[in-house]
């Protein structure tokens, strides 16, 4: 509770923490509309195959023209003004860059740029949860092996989510569940970009006004980024998927503390401890009120009769025995809140959230029934689609993993929801993100005890 006070300290004795940013799209954009407002701060350069792009951000968020017009990176330093680049190597290997925001939302990138930027002894907050839920315990563990932090992204649900799921556990409570919500029907699993703005809610107008892409935007409606987050958070807490996926249960936040206890007491989980999420709709598709769409959740219990009757004496929303409770925050911000990770890295020296074992995976599945020579084309797309299952399940069926499937031509004939694997495709062993997570497979694989 005390961020603000040290980032003023640093404001105060001119040494501001320096921030680089590669990849300046929404989420980046979101984090420089505030960052300008929050002292202690100095995004000292921005990195982006496309400056134009970038400029183009800085000028809708309400950045001064001079603000952004350094001609180097000395020049930013020099200045308090920002170098824009497409050299992020540059960026990265400049000494006095305290801290990396991987914000390009390409999962092979982004694990080559972490890995820079960590050998280059620079902390890394990881946008880009794809490329966590990717290789994120071997990238944290090569932060720990050079004595810098490895942090998902505040503002983002993986890192909320572990927010709630430490301060459950610090305060004594057993966690039972945690997750998020979202917008789901079944066969948004088969949603395309073409067809996303529908379901999605949202008129093709206003995506093109906030500058949305539909590909990305799809792959939170087909389930694949709930897949992917979950994923994040299970590797971050310990906490596992469940057995067959997500299952995305119905209800409203109050019904939260019912849902997400175990089958045998009456609610929806496999077991104790799991992620799992909610869905906005119900079986019919329609809204349900007082919803958990855009936000995220802990369900935790009190175990002995003393507390239970503090939940009913304060008020506290609890399951039908009084003994499961939930807190959640209704809403994510995103890139707006993106500096509470810098500023946790950056004056507490702790992450917001990183990976502590390989506990769950996101598959590869088919979109639709796809032939022989076809081409991948990722997250979001119309090929695949993400699917959550622990690691054990992933490393045993020789499972591909989602953020390696796009570009990569297929072997076999694969049919709609049937899992690739690394069989079925053709790829480049000496592709930088494929070794890296040949690497942590072959590690964990060769563990009894994975996780």
């Amino acid at each position: 509770m005390n961020l603000y006070s040290k980032l003023l300290s640093r404001a105060a004795s001119s040494n501001p923490l320096r921030v680089a940013i590669i990849g300046a799209g929404k989420f980046a954009s979101m984090y420089l509309a505030q960052v300008h407002k929050t002292p202690g701060i100095h995004v000292a350069a921005i990195a982006d195959l496309n400056p134009a792009n970038v400029f183009a951000n800085l000028q809708r968020v309400g950045w001064a023209q001079e603000r952004y017009q350094a001609a180097s990176i000395d020049d930013a330093i020099r200045s308090d003004a920002t170098w824009v680049t497409d050299d992020w190597a540059k960026v990265i290997s400049d000494p006095r860059i305290d801290i990396v925001i991987e914000a390009t939302g390409n999962p092979p990138a982004a694990v080559e740029h972490i890995l820079s930027a960590i050998e280059q002894r620079k902390h890394v907050v990881n946008v880009t949860v794809e490329a966590d839920a990717l290789c994120g315990p071997y990238l944290a563990q090569c932060a720990q092996q050079n004595d810098v932090i490895y942090s998902l992204a505040y503002g983002d649900q993986p890192a909320l989510i572990c927010d709630l799921v430490d301060w459950a556990r610090a305060a004594g409570f057993k966690v039972v569940s945690a997750g998020r919500g979202h917008k789901w029907m079944p066969h948004f699993a088969q949603s395309t970009p073409e067809t996303v703005w529908g379901h999605y809610g949202l008129t093709p107008e206003q995506a093109e006004r906030g500058g949305l892409n539909p590909k990305m935007f799809n792959s939170f409606l087909d389930g694949s980024k709930p897949a992917i987050e979950s994923v994040a958070v299970c590797n971050a807490t310990g906490l596992v998927a469940p057995p067959d996926g997500l299952e995305y249960p119905s209800g409203s936040i109050d019904d939260i503390p019912n849902l997400m206890r175990p089958k045998a007491i009456g609610g929806c989980l496999h077991h104790d401890g799991q992620v799992e999420v909610v869905s906005s709709l119900d079986s019919s598709g329609t809204p349900i009120p007082y919803d958990i769409r855009y936000g995220v959740w802990v369900v935790f219990e009190g175990d002995t009769s003393y507390i239970q009757n503090c939940f009913e004496e304060y008020g506290v929303k609890t399951d039908d025995t009084g003994r499961y409770a939930s807190l959640y925050k209704r809403w994510h911000m995103i890139g707006l809140e993106v500096g509470i990770s810098v500023a946790s890295v950056g004056v507490r020296g702790e992450s917001t959230g990183a990976p502590t074992g390989f506990r769950a995976d996101v598959m590869a599945a088919a979109k639709r029934d796809l032939k022989v020579g076809e081409v991948l084309d990722g997250e979001g797309g119309y090929t695949v689609v993400g699917q959550l299952a622990s690691a054990e399940k992933s490393l045993q069926l020789g499972a591909l993993p989602l953020g390696l499937a796009h570009g990569l031509k297929l072997k076999n004939v694969k049919i709609q929801g049937q899992p690739l694997t690394w069989d079925d495709v053709h790829f480049d062993s000496n592709d930088i993100a494929i070794k890296v997570r040949r690497e942590m497979e072959s590690t964990y694989a060769s563990s009894s005890a994975p996780g």
